[in-house]
């Protein structure tokens, strides 16, 4: 399995900006199923322009995320950019009968989500110097969060389909598990876990431009019930960073598959929606 990922600081401390890039380039790995082995260092620098002990930080932030995670750095490749980017290329492995894909739900399973939603919203109020210091340290800690523990509950359990909730927010990545097949999805809006104070940055306009691309890529397979609000619809489709797993798991194993979440330490995981039979390729948020 081999993938890559990189991006600009999505908060200001350059070690936990490190972390963050690394758990975030990581989540492709876990959502198959798979276990990371080894990685090569992606980084963009504005050399001359910003100290170079930045990017030690964010090297040794990444460095040790890397060790949490099993990983082995063998290398890398940098670049003179103007704006700061880190990220990996990571290799790992699995056995071809046992990856996990995005499409593989079924009519009758339930979806299972592993980190709340929200962080698009709160990291451009991070940004804009909107968030309380103990926000910030709550919104790190989340971001930094390996999805190791729960790519092994689901690999324990035995699941049907799995995506990692990243820029194209929660129904857009939802939507992906829709493609190439014949079946649908029903959210529970009110089950969707996400950070409070996203709420209140919502209602107040604090969102990040790719929410409202999301919206628009989605909009025609996506219907709302009146009953939604508003400031609900928009955190349904907030880009996130280094988001949580959505696994589609069968309605008999769901139970066990939240209390294997639970003793590795997900405690949030619950199930927010269903798979359904019709209608075929929608979504239905209630």
């Amino acid at each position: 399995m081999q993938t890559v990922d990189f991006f600009t600081p999505v908060v200001d401390n350059p070690y936990d900006f490190g972390q963050i890039a690394v758990a975030n380039a990581l989540s492709d790995v876990y959502a198959k199923g798979g276990r990371p082995l080894t990685a090569m260092n992606i980084v963009c620098f504005p050399v001359g322009k910003m100290d170079i002990s930045v990017l030690n930080k964010v090297l040794k932030g990444g460095l040790a995320k890397m060790r949490e995670a099993g990983v082995i750095l063998v290398g890398g490749h940098s670049v003179d950019d103007p704006e700061i980017k880190y990220g990996l290329s990571v290799t790992g492995v699995i056995h071809p009968k046992k990856v996990v894909k995005n499409n593989g739900g079924r009519p009758g399973d339930l979806l299972v989500l592993t980190k709340p939603l929200g962080i698009g919203i709160l990291t451009t109020a991070i940004k804009s110097g909107l968030a309380s210091p103990g926000l910030v340290r709550r919104v790190t800690k989340q971001l930094a969060t390996l999805n190791r523990a729960a790519a092994e509950a689901m690999m324990q359990v035995g699941v049907h389909g799995c995506t990692d909730i990243t820029g194209f927010g929660f129904l857009g990545h939802a939507g992906e598990m829709l493609e190439e097949t014949t079946y649908g999805m029903v959210i529970y809006s009110s089950q969707v876990p996400y950070l409070k104070e996203a709420r209140e940055f919502a209602e107040n306009g604090v969102m990040p431009g790719g929410l409202h691309r999301n919206r628009d890529y989605r909009k025609n397979m996506v219907s709302f019930e009146k009953s939604v609000p508003l400031y609900l619809q928009d955190i349904l489709y907030d880009p996130q960073t280094s988001g949580g797993l959505l696994i589609a798991v069968a309605k008999t194993k769901a139970n066990r598959l939240l209390r294997e979440l639970a003793v590795r330490g997900n405690k949030e995981a619950c199930i927010v929606g269903e798979v359904v039979a019709s209608p075929q390729r929608r979504i239905l948020v209630k």
